[in-house]
């Protein structure tokens, strides 16, 4: 059974997730290890409170049953007390670069940023999921655990996975430094270009597109953290048309989904349409009321791709702060609420990202633009599962150039929208794409509208 995965953050193959379970069951089982604190205390706290312990077994029994009852092969995880023996593996080892090879061919899987997500896929679909996943102390434990797992992914430590490889394990595991991985990197980053460009793009070396030490063993990554934050290598992505303030920036290295135009303040965002909701996406800030009417634009990220964010036009920072969120929920009607397991989000919450703009952990940018016909507008940054480490790194009353750095997401990447006010008339450019879950990178800082 096979269905896209739009930024690659889960396998192609839905197989291939549930061998990466396997190996992580096998791997808990012969290297056992105390649980961290923030388990232990998730642990503590679903013991003792019964709505919470009555939700979670519910939930892993749903999905064992939905999975029975259907032919497709995806991860079991047949209780809470097995899910955290799991999830205290992962806090101890960083996102490898995995690959299987099939027909003798070898298909990259990179499992990045989402290696819990490959755990909760399907109990996160099922009506407790959604129940428990909503619910305000379960995602402030998840922020808790996320933090800790942040001290590792940002240690020495964690960059052993950039170079290490185990060709024998089942997905086997190759060094992201690797030959192959390097490639694919390098291909990744040229998918927003065409033709002769393109071609010319993917001759070039790793370090000739990103910003890094090919002397070094590591590459002058620090840490695992330090590697998925890299930086592009200055000149390679220019600012589209710099002093002409028409001309709005692309804000992320990013595939188009949708541009929506008069967006309510207000909406019903859990729907089956998952329309917008300015005053839930801007987390109820005064600010909101001036964007009722607009536009919407949203686009995703790629999972080898860059991971940092820029400002698409150039003024003045007015506010910036980060909104906690959610981490593992999705829209109900993506998931197995409606008793259709063969239509449900394989890769939540791939389907719910329109959903994820009102409930996940987001940063949030409002920048007042130089361009009188632009005026004030806004960035939303918008994390899905582990990957909402959201880091702004602009303050209030800071001056920006289009194409300066807005902040980034770590240890994976996301969604993100730019937001205008309804007297704001934007031309987007797609650059040949279809906005979709199909479409293509387009390069951060290239031109992604015109305002007339």
């Amino acid at each position: 059974m096979k269905k896209n995965r739009p930024g690659n953050w889960l396998p192609t193959d839905t197989n291939h997730v549930d061998l990466y379970v396997r190996a992580l069951h096998e791997q808990t089982k012969s290297t056992p290890k105390k649980l961290a604190d923030p388990i232990k205390e998730f642990r503590k706290l679903v013991r003792q409170n019964p709505t919470l312990k009555k939700g979670f077994k519910d939930m892993f029994r749903e999905a064992a049953k939905l999975k029975r009852k259907t032919p497709l092969k995806e991860p079991e995880i047949k209780n809470f007390k097995t899910f955290l023996k799991l999830l205290n593996t992962i806090m101890t080892q960083a996102p490898q670069y995995t690959e299987f090879v099939k027909d003798g061919e070898e298909e990259p899987c990179g499992l990045i940023g989402f290696p819990i997500n490959a755990l909760l896929n399907w109990p996160m679909a099922t009506p407790s999921g959604y129940t428990m996943f909503s619910n305000q102390l379960v995602n402030q434990q998840f922020k808790k655990i996320l933090a800790h797992w942040t001290d590792y992914l940002q240690s020495e430590a964690s960059r052993d996975v950039l170079v290490e490889e185990n060709l024998d394990a089942v997905p086997r595991v190759i060094g992201w430094l690797s030959d192959t991985a390097r490639k694919e990197m390098v291909s990744v980053a040229c998918q927003g270009f065409k033709g002769k460009d393109k071609k010319k793009c993917e001759q070039k070396e790793f370090h000739e597109i990103f910003h890094c030490d090919p002397v070094d063993r590591y590459y002058g990554f620090k840490s695992w953290d330090d590697f998925f934050t890299r930086k592009f290598v200055p000149g390679v992505r220019p600012v589209a048309s710099p002093d002409d303030d028409a001309v709005v920036a692309n804000a992320c290295e990013s595939a188009p989904l949708q541009a929506v135009c008069g967006v309510e303040l207000s909406a019903r965002f859990w729907l089956k349409k998952q329309p917008y909701s300015l005053l839930d996406m801007m987390n109820f800030d005064p600010l909101a009321n001036e964007f009722a009417g607009g536009t919407v634009y949203q686009a995703f990220l790629s999972a080898l791709s860059y991971h940092r964010w820029h400002s698409p036009v150039s003024g003045v920072v007015k506010k910036a702060f980060v909104v906690n969120g959610t981490y593992y929920l999705e829209n109900r009607h993506e998931g197995f609420m409606h008793h259709n397991p063969k239509h449900a989000d394989k890769s939540a919450p791939n389907d719910s990202q329109a959903f994820l703009t009102a409930v996940a952990t987001r940063a949030v940018i409002f920048i007042e633009a130089d361009n009188p016909k632009i005026g004030l507008m806004c960035f939303i940054a918008v994390g899905m599962a582990e990957v909402s480490s959201c880091e702004i790194t602009v303050a209030v009353g800071d001056r920006l150039k289009k194409g300066d750095p807005l902040g980034m997401f770590h240890f994976g990447g996301s969604t993100h929208c730019l937001i205008f006010r309804p007297e704001t008339k934007v031309k987007f450019h797609f650059h040949g794409h279809k906005p979709g879950l199909e479409a293509k990178n387009i390069p951060v800082k290239a031109r992604i509208a015109t305002v007339d």
